[in-house]
Parts: C-alpha cells; structure tokens; sequence
C-alpha cells in the first residue's frame, strides 16, 4: 500500500469507498463539494492505494476561525473501505496527512469525529484550547484539534464551516 495525492482519475473509486465506507452518498457529496471548492487543498488529499485499487481516503480543506478569519485546515472526511478496515489504512492517511500539514507550516488541525480514535494522533478537544466547534458541529466532545510545530496557543475563536462545503450538507 502507498499513500499519495489524489488524483482525477481516482474520483469515481474514491466516491466508491467513501460511500460504502458511510453507508451513505451524503458524505461522498460532501468530498465533491469540498473538492470544487476555492478551500480544497489538493496536496492534502490523500488515497490509500494497493496494486489495483484505491482502500482509503481522507482529505483537508481550510476553514475559518472567527474573529480574523484565519484560516486553518480542517481534516475529513476520512473513508476506509469497510473490508479493509482495522488494517492501519485511517492511521497511514492520517500519520500522512498530519506530516504534511506540519511541513506546510500549518498552526493545527481541526477534525469532527471519535474522541477514542483521533485521540491516538494527538487530537483533543478543541474548545479546550479556545477553539469553539461551529454550530453544524454535531458535539463540542466530537469537535477537536491537533497542534503542529507552527501552533500559536493565541489562536482563539470559532471555527466556521464554510457554506459551500460542510455548511452545504444536512
């Protein structure tokens, strides 16, 4: 398995996996969404692939924390396809995802999802650490953040989601 930039020609697979990975075509809307976005970060999104087949996928766009409109990334959504999972494929998009993001020089990550498993990468509640979750946020519990090297502990505030991307999904 490698883990690399997406590319066109991995779009209808990748749908495949998140959608089966979901159980839903929602969240598969949602990557098509972000990925047709001015937000999308295309270095960032990242498949999982074997010899004949892509197994996983996650990708980063940017966000807004408000006051100041910074913007900072936020990961997901992140798919493993379902016969595939608990094989270490989330944990080497994620280890990925978060090597690159610290090389760009990004402050942080933000993610919505398990406490119990994105806890393994260094994730922790973002409210905590003065990033409030955005109202779409389904629990301040699930909304959480990552410090990378270029973290500033006075980056403060609420995220927003943007409304052509997590804003546009119910």
């Amino acid at each position: 398995m490698i883990v690399r930039p997406e590319t066109q020609a991995d779009y209808a697979a990748i749908r495949r996996v998140v959608d089966d990975a979901f159980g839903d075509t929602i969240t598969g809307d949602l990557v098509e969404m972000i990925r047709a976005s001015e937000r999308y970060v295309p270095e960032l999104s990242l498949v999982a692939v074997s010899e004949r087949e892509p197994l996983g996928h996650v990708m980063s766009s940017y966000v807004d924390v408000v006051p100041g409109e910074r913007p900072v990334l936020q990961v997901g959504p992140l798919a493993v396809a379902p016969a595939h999972q608990r094989e270490g494929i989330g944990t080497a998009l994620m280890e990925e995802t978060i090597r690159l993001a610290d090389a760009r020089g990004e402050p942080l990550l933000l993610i919505e999802g398990d406490p119990a498993y994105y806890g393994r990468f260094g994730f922790t509640r973002a409210d905590e650490q003065g990033i409030d979750a955005p109202p779409q946020a389904r629990a301040a519990k699930y909304f959480m953040l990552r410090p990378l090297g270029a973290y500033e502990q006075t980056l403060r505030g609420r995220a927003v989601y943007p409304p052509e991307t997590f804003g546009g999904v119910s």
